[in-house]
């Protein structure tokens, strides 16, 4: 049995979309992004109150690299790791994990623009710098993809799903812009069942599509 522990729009999309790629049967309990993550039942699940919590095996894992690279390794026959051994092993890893330096960025200009509710608690300096960093991380994937049509020359995997899922995210802070290899790998990305499976429905995060760096 597996269950995902889900809030829409957020890093926990990156497993929910894993899941749909993967083909195996799982559940998915939606939660709101609210103070209900506190509460013991959930703690008792994933003790620091956040999501994605996977349950599966009888246990319970937390962390979307973690999450990524076990499902991959449980579920071989779907292609979507490098396991070790093989030459494109390092290259996936560091895709993999890349995500989470996009995430990042993204997660603290969610908080300026969305969980910030008053004006004189938003910093304009900090959503600048976060934003000119979520191009620098544009940039890196930009040249990645120069002559490929996924990261990884063996073809799309789960360093995809994980960096693709963290540039949805971004993308409601920094548009893609003047960079023509990001913009149709992520066309193609938006093409696939599994990532259009993993979109929200009415509960959403970002009320808007696109927050620009506030100018104070």
């Amino acid at each position: 049995m597996i269950r995902l522990h889900h809030c829409p729009q957020t890093r926990s999309m990156r497993t929910l979309w894993l899941l749909h790629e993967l083909d195996v049967p799982f559940e998915v309990v939606e939660r709101p992004f609210d103070k209900t993550l506190r509460a013991a039942e959930f703690l008792a699940i994933s003790p620091a109150g956040r999501v994605p919590a996977l349950e599966i095996d009888g246990d319970v894992m937390v962390e979307t690299g973690a999450i990524t690279e076990y499902l991959c390794e449980r579920f071989p026959e779907a292609g979507l790791g490098r396991l070790p051994g093989d030459p494109e092993r390092r290259d996936w890893l560091v895709w993999v994990h890349f995500a989470e330096t996009v995430s990042q960025h993204a997660a603290t200009l969610t908080q300026q623009h969305v969980v910030l509710y008053d004006d004189a608690m938003r910093s304009p300096v900090v959503m600048k710098i976060e934003a000119a960093r979520i191009g620098k991380c544009y940039d890196a994937i930009e040249a990645r993809l120069a002559g490929r049509e996924w990261l990884l020359d063996g073809g799309f995997s789960a360093a995809d799903v994980s960096v693709g899922q963290a540039v949805y995210m971004a993308r409601h802070f920094t548009r893609i812009g003047e960079r023509p290899e990001m913009a149709r790998w992520y066309g193609r990305i938006e093409e696939r069942p599994g990532f259009q499976a993993s979109l929200p429905g009415e509960a959403r995060l970002y009320p808007e599509p696109f927050y620009p760096a506030w100018e104070g």
